[in-house]
């Protein structure tokens, strides 16, 4: 069988990345929705800096790239520690469209 190779191309402005600091994580039946939001002290609104949309089976397979590759960081670097952080699985009141509940 032959192996399929797939090109992926990364624009210069895609490859600087974007700084968010909270993800807002919500979904329907047929989509997850990341919001990755960037906080600032002493700010009263923060802004949502770049929103993913994807299927309910890759963001299983993102749950999995992550859980391996946070193994692989903590076997390398040690345990990321979470001080004052929100608690895993812990949610933020927000509807589907990213407004306040």
């Amino acid at each position: 069988m032959e192996e399929k190779k797939l090109n992926i191309k990364l624009s210069p402005e895609v490859a600087e990345g974007v700084y968010a600091n909270l993800t807002i994580i919500s979904h329907s039946p047929s989509e997850f929705v990341m919001d990755f939001v960037r906080m600032m002290p002493g700010m009263q609104e923060a802004q949502v800096k770049s929103r993913v949309v994807m299927t309910p089976d890759q963001a299983k397979k993102l749950l999995f790239a992550l859980e391996n590759n946070i193994k692989q960081y903590e076997k390398q670097f040690g345990t990321i520690n979470l001080p004052g952080g929100p608690v895993p699985g812990s949610t933020i009141p927000m509807s589907f469209g990213g407004g306040e509940a």
